[in-house]
């Protein structure tokens, strides 16, 4: 992950800007439960968990996070959260049946290595369930045209759906499934949105990707 912004120095401010937009939290929590498979005896994790907010609200019981006070934070909501960053998770191969990367690939340098952890560490047909706001999108130029003078997006690096997609397939990815939710600015979200199928609408993406069977890997 990027080392040029430390989150330690903003936590209040990170998890305080999700109070003072509470429907686009909801209408993001609503589409990643609709992309995170379900099952009583299925278990995942989120990579980034932050300040822990989408892992509660998911039901999500543990995740790596690289900030010592996000994770501190993530720990009093009574998540298992370890130390860790995304090129290089703490776990053993296939161990889990799905793996949440929500936000954090914009602080990633590349989305070859941590998509590659993840499909590592995933069972035989696991899923990856990747949200981000889409570089082209309503959401994304702002957040590219305002990059200077942002706490949080400055270092930032903002990927297309497109991008996105090729950067799965070329880590052993197939079977993408992809929603879409946030239509229009943020300040015009006054309710939930349902989410849509596709992209190139709304600001935010959700994609779901299948790990391939060992006997289809290269």
């Amino acid at each position: 992950m990027k080392k040029q912004f430390s989150f330690d120095e903003h936590v209040a401010e990170y998890d305080e800007w999700y109070d003072r937009y509470p429907w686009v939290f909801r209408s993001e929590v609503e589409i990643l439960r609709e992309m995170i498979p379900t099952g009583e005896k299925l278990k995942g994790i989120e990579v980034g968990v932050g300040t822990g907010r989408f892992s509660k609200a998911l039901d999500i019981k543990e995740g790596v996070e690289p900030s010592a006070n996000m994770r501190s934070v993530a720990l009093e909501r009574g998540l298992e959260t370890m130390d860790g960053v995304a090129e290089s998770l703490p776990y053993a191969d296939h161990r889990f049946d799905f793996v949440l990367m929500n936000f954090c690939i914009s602080y990633f340098e590349n989305l070859h290595i941590p998509f590659k952890e993840a499909n590592r560490v995933l069972n035989n047909n696991g899923a990856l369930v990747v949200g981000f706001i889409d570089k082209e999108s309503i959401i994304g130029s702002y957040y590219e045209e305002h990059k200077p003078e942002s706490t949080f997006y400055k270092n930032a690096n903002f990927f297309t759906v497109k991008k996105v997609l090729q950067e799965l397939k070329n880590a052993g990815f197939k079977h993408t499934i992809i929603r879409q939710t946030l239509f229009g600015s943020l300040d015009e979200i006054k309710e939930l949105q349902p989410s849509r199928r596709g992209y190139g609408e709304g600001s935010f993406v959700v994609v779901r990707a299948t790990r391939k069977k060992q006997v289809e890997e290269e």
